[in-house]
């Protein structure tokens, strides 16, 4: 069943859902999503027609058992989705799913779960379903996601070659469930240095035992030559990359080794064995049909699953789900140790806050005096600074402008140097040297994000303007540019003026019908670049007009370094560059100084992928969280986004009066 069919069942269908367990109430995400799949949650005494809510097996459900067994009431049992969060729940941070389950709980073999029903009897052979699976493990991998995903992907991992057994926290509800104790594990590790002689065996702590919270089965007294126990956080996706083999219990790092191309050796009875896909110690013997790697993730985390989108608050579809943690599991892994914030201009700091301070609170100074990462605004950094991360607007920013103090709704960070600039190196031109080889997910995802962009009508800015009517023939696009921006003085050669580049496109194109537009920034007064006489070498100056109308409306655009023409390629317009912008250089353009540098030759989708998902970070004002490009794309298409207040409007205003000054606040 999909999301939409979730939610429309739930309008028809709603239960009441008797609780006993005050998590079930103090848990907003927890209650808005039973709510959404048709449960009203309700104390007291439970009559025909309702339901009791358990926590799967947890030390409060029995409260909950006793008094379904008492009035004869079914049971929903309600657990953690297998990719919940970035913090663990203890840390306060809500599951983006929940598993809901009426015939038991999908780690207890004692009953036939839904999930065990559904895996067993559903056909799972819909090629579009499995072709999903397919590209979502892919995605799961690449960005190493997991349940709990607060490890550094730099951390070191044992060198290569060694057998992997899995710890697991003593007395978890799994454990007991597969009818397991600390012999189990004892005879795991056994069977694991029997049957590997000679071989590493590396004994994955689990990270809350490694913290200090819970005690596992193995402490050091295993260590030996042959055993070491490894509690450092690392991503379990980079400890199955180097294991030989995997042994587990009923760990869910066993579920994930599966789709690292693992056949896990599993001692309990999870609710991934028992499918063909698992050595299986210690079978369920009922369990007799054989899954594909495919069927057994669509099945689990598509079927199975229900999923939330926090931006648009309703329940969603898996990939949906998956888009929103690898937004938010970036954030944590480029943020979580701090940012020093130097050279930020003091409006930008509350929006800097809102992105980059989410875990630890930034600090704005001059230069980094403690451990945590400089962050600079690229066009303020200097070689004098040393390592700094370069800061700047992303591509898709605000509805309004920059120089009017609209806070951008992406932001870019380059560790190598800056996208405009390209004398040096920059992260996103690493990325775009690496994009043919992307997946066909990614690519797929990069055609809908270019399809909802163009047909949404989007730009950097997003100023809402009206064209005005255009002369006939070949026309030519000229977009204007802000004359002393990084980009021009960086990117530019022998052009290097918008007066120059209307010259050097009449020169080329005589006959062609020249449209001029100039630069909103330079419109409102607030940045320098104006042409004088532009009426004289173009056949119109485009005043406020909009500049995807105008892309729509022409042949070509001729620029230097201008976002527009970027934005051109997205709509199949071909372009001009004389100077050396991002998008340049790759065989999409014609250019009149091609980059040395840059001889990948990605196709239009792959280089989107890059610049519009790979490269920025995107934040949802509405809901105050790290988001996925999609949320942006139709937050800026509904403008769906919150005004600017009083104080951004006076101060543009002031801006305008004293535009020559403009250096105070950029």
């Amino acid at each position: 069943m999909t999301s939409h069919e979730q939610q429309a069942a739930a309008g028809a269908n709603r239960q009441r859902l008797f609780v006993y367990n005050g998590g079930f109430l103090t848990q907003k995400r927890i209650r808005r999503i039973l709510d959404l799949s048709g449960y009203d949650i309700k104390l007291g005494k439970p009559s025909d027609g309702d339901l009791v809510g358990v926590w799967g097996q947890s030390p409060t459900s029995p409260r909950g058992e006793a008094v379904a067994a008492k009035t004869e009431t079914p049971i929903l049992r309600v657990e953690d989705a297998f990719l919940r969060s970035v913090l663990p729940g203890r840390d306060g941070q809500p599951p983006l799913g929940l598993f809901l389950d009426k015939r038991g709980v999908h780690f207890d073999p004692a009953t036939i779960s839904d999930l065990e029903q559904l895996l067993t009897h559903d056909p799972l052979d819909d090629t579009a379903l499995l072709n999903r699976a397919r590209a979502a493990i892919d995605r799961v991998r690449a960005a190493h996601l997991s349940k709990y995903n607060t490890y550094d992907l730099d951390a070191p991992t044992p060198k290569p070659g060694y057998v992997l057994v899995i710890d697991q926290t003593r007395g978890d509800a799994s454990v007991k469930a597969s009818r397991a104790d600390k012999n189990t594990f004892l005879e795991m590790l056994y069977y694991a240095q029997e049957e590997n002689p000679g071989a590493r065996i590396i004994v994955k702590t689990h990270p809350e035992t490694a913290g200090g919270h819970r005690d596992g089965y193995f402490d050091k007294s295993i260590e030996n030559g042959q055993v070491t126990l490894f509690g450092a956080a690392v991503s379990p996706w980079a400890l199955f990359d180097g294991a030989t083999s995997v042994y587990t219990v009923s760990s869910q790092m066993g579920f994930e080794a599966i789709f690292a191309g693992h056949r896990p050796h599993v001692f309990g009875q999870p609710c991934y064995a028992g499918w063909g896909l698992t050595e299986d110690r210690n079978p369920v013997q009922r369990r007799q049909r054989k899954l594909t790697r495919a069927q057994l993730f669509a099945g689990v985390m598509m079927r199975y699953a229900t999923w939330y989108d926090p931006y648009r608050d309703r329940l969603c579809e898996f990939e949906d789900a998956l888009a929103t943690l690898e937004a938010q599991v970036r954030e944590w892994r480029e943020d979580h140790c701090g940012w020093t914030g130097a050279e930020m201009r003091l409006w930008k700091r509350k929006p800097l806050q809102q992105v980059f301070g989410r875990y630890l609170k930034m600090r704005f100074g001059d230069a980094a005096t403690d451990e945590r990462r400089l962050m600079v605004w690229a066009g303020k950094a200097t070689p004098e600074m040393g390592d700094v991360v370069r800061v700047e607007d992303g591509f898709l920013r605000s509805r309004g402008l920059g120089a009017e103090l609209i806070p951008p709704l992406s932001l870019v960070t380059d560790t190598s140097g800056i996208y405009y600039d390209p004398t040096s190196p920059s992260d996103l031109e690493q990325l775009i040297a690496d994009s043919p080889s992307l997946s066909n997910a990614a690519r797929d995802r990069a055609k809908t994000v270019i399809r909802a962009v163009t047909a949404s009508k989007l730009s950097k800015y997003n100023l809402q303007r009206d064209t005005p009517q255009l002369p006939d023939g070949h026309r030519i696009l000229v977009p204007g540019q802000v004359e002393d921006d990084a980009s021009i003085m960086l990117g530019t050669l022998d052009v290097t003026t918008n007066r120059d580049l209307l010259l050097a496109a009449r020169d080329a194109r005589p006959d062609a019908v020249i449209l001029y537009k100039p630069h909103p920034d330079v419109e409102a007064g607030l940045r320098d670049g104006d042409v004088a006489d532009a009426t004289e070498i173009a056949d119109m100056v485009v005043q406020n007009g909009d500049p995807i109308d105008l892309i729509d409306a022409v042949r070509e655009v001729w620029t230097m370094t201008s976002l527009l023409g970027f934005e051109a390629l997205l709509r199949g317009v071909p372009v001009t560059c004389l100077g050396q912008p991002f998008y340049s250089g790759w065989g999409l353009t014609t250019d009149r100084h091609p980059h040395p540098r840059r001889t990948a030759r990605p196709d239009l989708t792959a280089l989107a992928h890059a610049v519009l998902i790979d490269y920025p970070r995107y934040f949802d004002p509405k809901s105050g969280l790290a988001c996925p490009v999609e949320v942006i794309i139709e937050r800026l298409a509904s403008g769906n986004l919150p005004s600017p207040g009083p104080f951004n409007r006076s101060v543009a205003k002031l801006q305008g009066v004293f535009a020559s000054y403009a250096h105070l606040w950029r």
